[in-house]
């Protein structure tokens, strides 16, 4: 028994086509020699499976992930949306403060108000 991934891309015809993890590890890290020309300004809805597997066989889904890549005109992953959902993915984790130093740091907003 072992355990194994597998991605799906979803077309404008919803059919749906397995794609290997290499490429898509290849998009991800922005290979130039890598892109989707058919896929070129689109958004394309993906599947990402992870399965247990018996003799290289899936016996059992563990987890079945949906998202949706979007794509540059020359059909490699759009940077500029890689980048927006990074900053709301930073956004959605509340702040980080020390109990300690958060004692000793005085409220003082109603003091910068006033000026």
């Amino acid at each position: 028994m072992g355990m194994g991934t597998r991605f799906f891309l979803v077309d404008d015809g919803d059919n749906v086509r397995r794609f290997p993890l290499s490429r898509f590890e290849r998009l991800r890290r922005e290979d130039p020699k890598e892109s989707l020309p058919e896929f070129a300004d689109k958004r394309v809805r993906c599947a990402h499976a992870i399965l247990e597997l018996s003799g290289r066989k899936p016996v059992e889904m563990i987890r079945l992930e949906y998202f949706v890549l979007s794509f540059d005109s020359q059909g490699r992953l759009d940077r500029s949306e890689r980048e927006r959902a990074k900053e709301l993915a930073v956004h959605m984790v509340p702040p980080y403060t020390d109990q300690a130093a958060a004692e000793t740091v005085v409220d003082a907003k109603h003091h910068f108000a006033k000026k």
